[in-house]
């Protein structure tokens, strides 16, 4: 997130840089947890719960939209810090705006693990300075 001032390294997870033994917990992890389990909970469970909550018009749409992508991007604070919660609920915008017009939860399950295994494999070839400057410098 260097466009938002954060440090181009994810900290919390640098112990992963060529950690061949942690491989494969993570690859379970993001396919399985992230791209499977929270999507499941921030677009299936909330969308549908605050759906019969506040309705189902574009304006509660939105606002359903916001209020999960906050969240989704609170829930990242604990390991993320700052940096993480703005990544996570920019993240969650695009995530929940794709299920809020496709109502399509599959692909947003893909595209999780997708971009989560895509920062693995830039965290354990140690990458992160050298992406983050190619992209936005």
């Amino acid at each position: 997130m260097p466009l938002l001032v954060a440090d181009p390294m994810n900290h919390a997870y640098h112990y992963l840089v060529g950690n061949r033994a942690a491989l494969p917990g993570m690859l379970y992890a993001m396919i399985i947890g992230a791209g499977f389990g929270k999507e499941t909970v921030f677009r299936g469970y909330l969308f549908e719960r605050l759906g019969k909550l506040v309705g189902a018009g574009a304006g509660a749409k939105v606002a359903i939209v916001l209020l999960t992508s906050a969240l989704f991007g609170l829930a990242h604070y604990s390991n993320l810090g700052l940096a993480g919660v703005e990544h996570a609920t920019i993240t969650g915008l695009v995530f929940g705006t794709i299920f809020a017009v496709t109502g399509r939860i599959w692909m947003l399950m893909c595209m999780h693990a997708a971009f989560d295994l895509t920062a693995l494999a830039i965290i354990y070839w140690d990458l992160e300075f050298v992406v983050a400057h190619l992209v936005f410098k």
